[in-house]
């Protein structure tokens, strides 16, 4: 019952945040946007799940590197259509000190494989399971998909709510100018 609350709470939260989008379906929805808005650098809450496959992903593990960490769910409409773009940036950084957490919250493996079978691309990226909504409340997400940019000494430098196309060469630039390169 309690879980329930909280999902419950979450949902509504979500879809205040993102109004009538959060229900609409994909092609009724708005293009994706292309930015983050750059924040003062501020330490990033404690972020440590098992993914998909049962790994314990630890950000605090992750020092040194560029971590993009997007909360989402598979109910939601702009987190389904930023998928793909997250893998592509991913792609674009393969190799370099750079990591996508895709944190889903409040739904189980089974789901989120169900829903990633149905992708024209392969996520390679960590999908990880807060299912009781925990790093959703540390991280103070106010709706679906909520995305931060984390920089190498593990400090949020950005952050948006809202469906991103993460491809985008504005997100690109600056995932590039964290890395130093």
């Amino acid at each position: 019952m309690k879980l329930r609350k909280h999902v419950v709470g979450a949902v509504l939260a979500m879809c205040c945040a993102l109004g009538p989008a959060a229900v609409a379906h994909a092609a009724d929805l708005p293009p994706l946007s292309h930015s983050l808005s750059l924040q003062t650098p501020k330490s990033a809450p404690a972020l440590k799940f098992k993914d998909i496959d049962g790994k314990t992903i630890d950000l605090a593990q992750l020092k040194g590197k560029v971590v993009l960490v997007n909360f989402w769910a598979t109910w939601c409409p702009p987190c389904r259509r930023e998928m793909p773009s997250m893998e592509r940036l991913s792609q674009t950084f393969k190799g370099k000190p750079f990591v996508v957490l895709a944190v889903n919250v409040g739904e189980n493996a089974d789901t989120i494989e169900a829903f990633s079978s149905q992708l024209d691309i392969t996520l390679t990226f960590p999908i990880l399971l807060d299912t009781r909504s925990q790093g959703m409340r540390a991280w103070k997400v106010a709706g679906l998909p909520t995305t931060f940019l984390v920089d190498k000494q593990g400090r949020i430098v950005a952050s948006a709510i809202g469906g991103r196309e993460f491809d985008h060469p504005e997100i690109v630039r600056a995932v590039r100018g964290l890395l130093g390169k």
